[in-house]
């Protein structure tokens, strides 16, 4: 098995001691910062990603997974930094205003930046105004919201309406999620995607920004 191929392994084991020797040994061997990210991190996070979709493995392999990802992470960021690769694209995510649940939405964090996505991330309890002007700022592509009260769904109707009435329609796109949130709702809406997990989260984020090809 060759070096990578060990990391995205040690990765998918939760095992972040390995996944940092063997990125600290890859380093060592000269194979450059963005095939260790790309072939050995990102595949990883990438095959936990799926089996998570697929109820193989629960919430506690993926954030075992993850710790192993930001490990591995913070030996590459210098690196990174001077060959400069760039994220995947930038997301501003929250729990809309009135809402105080953010375990789903924390999980779609963890599971975009294991993808390689810039994520910021906004808290709960997020005003309309703070979803925009925050994108604005970071010059997001994505807004990502969650509600877990039914009560709180309509901030999501307003943070669309709003980023239509600014002008950014199409610039910034919208996908919302959470456990009483609906495919329907999102199109009744006019929000630019629904996913109903994390994995179909990042999913449906790299089909918006055309990362991938539906």
């Amino acid at each position: 098995m060759n070096m990578l191929m060990k990391i995205s392994d040690y990765l998918c084991q939760g095992d972040d001691e390995k996944v940092v020797q063997l990125v600290n040994q890859a380093i060592a061997e000269n194979i450059s910062a963005r095939d260790i990210l790309e072939q050995g991190l990102l595949v990883g996070m990438g095959i936990i990603s799926e089996r998570f979709k697929n109820h193989e493995i629960f919430l506690p392999d993926v954030l075992l997974a993850s710790k192993a990802m930001h490990a591995g992470l913070e030996k590459l960021k210098p690196l990174l930094i001077e060959t400069d690769v760039p994220s995947l694209g930038k997301v501003v995510i929250g729990t809309v205003q009135g809402d105080l649940h953010d375990i789903g939405k924390n999980l779609v964090g963890i599971m975009l930046k294991g993808a390689g996505f810039e994520v910021i991330d906004l808290g709960k309890g997020v005003a309309p105004e703070k979803f925009l002007e925050a994108a604005q700022a970071e010059q997001a592509q994505i807004i990502g919201m969650s509600a877990l009260l039914t009560t709180t769904m309509p901030v999501m109707k307003n943070v669309v309406a709003l980023v239509k009435e600014r002008g950014f329609q199409g610039k910034i796109k919208t996908i919302i999620g959470g456990a009483p949130v609906t495919e329907d709702y999102a199109r009744q809406i006019g929000a630019d995607g629904y996913a109903y997990d994390a994995a179909r989260a990042v999913e449906k984020v790299k089909e918006l920004l055309g990362v991938i090809k539906v």
